[in-house]
């Protein structure tokens, strides 16, 4: 099996050691976060003087491991394994959602797995590290539970970087397939198309969408289906629930827009999805609906669409706006106001977009993702929104056309797509 080096991730973990807290690797399923704990931190343990017996290795999503999602069952375990206190022992807890009832979820009573982990944060020879699949299991105040003393780590499927770190081929043909089949780890070992492609639609449908179901009692999966399918559709694109719901009645199928805002929050819940807001850039302020949605892996979005809406201009602003969370950044859709008279000498004003607002602390960028400027009315148009925004922040033009990188007379860094997500410093060009 080929190893894939995850050390953006690795590096939080291995920063975060020992800090009496529990680190908990949150993302989508398949994403790699058990190979991230149970191959690459457990080596990097296992290479730093920690012994075999000193690893409590837990997967609950193993069908051996069914009876330790008791928490009780779960706990005995844990203390068995924990045979002094002189050494320093290491837990390891994969899916711990599974050790959580549905009835504990929904406030019923106390989530039990919470005081049983931070019961052994008392012990000052036990290091937990656990995973998670839903955000419901940090939505469920999971900070205030663990009484501050939880540490999320997430983690995404493969950024083009690290794609390419195991890509035979160049970067051109590369991105092709990376924009195409996405992420996903697993679609690394797959050896032709045929077999990527059963792979995300057997993934999305036997096992995210399956998840949802279950975990959410729903009574069918009509409405998910087509709620993904309709999203995958308007991928990059405004919309909201009550405009979502409309589109529900070209499918003949009956629903409103509260239960739609209910799904998209479970689609959200799962990682399959994320919400960007709207921000009035001169105003200082979030702005209402509609919303973009983007989707997690790219590859899990054309494969819902059948690999038939393949456009290169909202794959590549997914992908875009994935690697800038990847790296850290709060990302919003910027918006600016444009006043201008109109054919009758009349003041009118229109918003113009900035598709991303990317913050982290005191840093702040502006990007657009523009899939080719071949002319100069095209960069006019593309840079019409950087135009007026009277602040000093760096602005940015991603680009697929093939140029090196180059700032243009107004001082805004014009950058190929593979320039950018193959170089870790691209922001500072």
């Amino acid at each position: 099996m080929i190893e894939i080096k995850r050390d953006l991730y690795l590096n939080q973990l291995i920063d975060k050691q020992g800090n009496g807290m529990i680190k908990i690797i949150t993302g989508i399923r398949r994403c790699g976060k058990s190979y991230l704990l149970f191959d690459l931190f457990r080596k990097h343990l296992l290479s730093s003087g920690v012994k075999e017996e000193q690893i409590i290795s837990i997967s609950l999503d193993d069908d051996e491991s069914i009876p330790l999602q008791n928490p009780s069952v779960l706990s005995e375990y844990i203390k068995s394994k924990i045979t002094n206190d002189k050494d320093k022992f290491y837990l390891l807890l994969d899916e711990a959602q599974l050790a959580i009832t549905e009835e504990e979820y929904k406030g019923k009573g106390m989530i039990r797995l919470y005081g049983i982990l931070n019961s052994l944060l008392k012990h000052h020879n036990v290091d937990v590290y656990i995973t998670g699949s839903n955000s419901k299991f940090l939505s469920s105040d999971i900070l205030t539970e663990f009484r501050g003393r939880g540490d999320e780590i997430r983690i995404h499927p493969l950024s083009f970087a690290e794609f390419m770190s195991v890509y035979s081929k160049d970067s051109y043909l590369g991105y092709k397939e990376y924009s195409l089949y996405g992420g996903l780890p697993y679609i690394t070992t797959c050896r032709n198309d045929e077999e990527k492609i059963k792979y995300l639609n057997n993934l999305f449908k036997n096992t995210y969408i399956k998840d949802i179901i279950e975990r959410n009692n729903l009574k069918g999966d009509i409405v998910i289906d087509t709620l993904v399918d309709i999203l995958s559709s308007d991928t990059a694109t405004l919309t909201n629930p009550t405009k979502l719901a409309k589109s529900f009645i070209s499918h003949s199928i009956k629903t409103n827009a509260n239960t739609i805002s209910s799904y998209i929050d479970y689609l959200m819940d799962a990682f399959i999805i994320s919400k960007a807001q709207r921000y009035d850039i001169k105003g200082k302020r979030y702005i209402g609906s509609p919303f973009k949605y983007y989707f997690e892996d790219i590859g899990l979005r054309n494969a819902r669409l059948n690999f038939r809406q393949v456009e290169p201009s909202h794959i590549m602003e997914n992908i875009l706006y994935n690697e800038l969370i990847m790296r850290g950044f709060l990302v919003d859709i910027g918006v600016v106001e444009k006043y201008e008279k109109n054919s009758k000498g009349q003041n009118t004003v229109s918003l113009l977009e900035v598709d991303f607002v990317c913050n982290k602390g005191s840093q702040r960028y502006y990007i657009q993702s523009a899939y080719s400027i071949p002319d100069a009315e095209k960069m006019s148009q593309e840079q019409a929104s950087f135009d007026r925004i009277n602040d000093s922040f760096k602005k940015i033009i991603v680009v697929q056309d093939n140029v090196l990188p180059w700032h243009n007379e107004k001082g805004y860094l014009i950058i190929n797509i593979l320039d950018f997500l193959l170089n870790p410093n691209s922001l500072e060009l």
